[in-house]
């Protein structure tokens, strides 16, 4: 997956790979040990991606949020060297993606099938 990731980075255009890692590094949610997908609000759409996740993957997500409050309470931010690289978010942190697009097929599918 790391290698597809990889690929896909390497194939935006300059400029646009150029504002997607200027963005990531602006936004910030990389010094709190997050990923872009653990910001994502948890609609049922969302809710139903996370809960298809192995189990594995739902502790390390937990893990990940419970230590991001944490820090925000104490006004703290990991040490840079705990940071999430750009390379790092793509490869790892869009782990809701494919869920997130079967959970969507098919609650569109359910609903076109509830409409007939």
């Amino acid at each position: 997956m790391a290698v597809a990731a990889k690929a896909s980075v390497m194939t935006l255009s300059p400029v646009r790979e150029q504002l997607r890692r200027w963005a990531f590094k602006l936004s910030g949610y990389n010094r709190y040990g997050l990923y872009l997908h653990d910001l994502y609000q948890e609609t049922p759409d969302v809710s139903e991606a996370i809960r298809r996740l192995p189990a594995e993957k739902q502790d390390e997500r937990l893990w990940r949020l419970q230590r991001a409050i944490q820090l925000d309470l104490t006004k703290r931010v990991l040490p840079k060297e705990e940071w999430h690289t750009y390379e790092e978010e793509i490869s790892k942190g869009r782990y809701l993606t494919e869920l997130l697009k079967q959970v969507e097929f098919e609650r569109k599918e359910k609903e076109e099938w509830e409409s007939k």
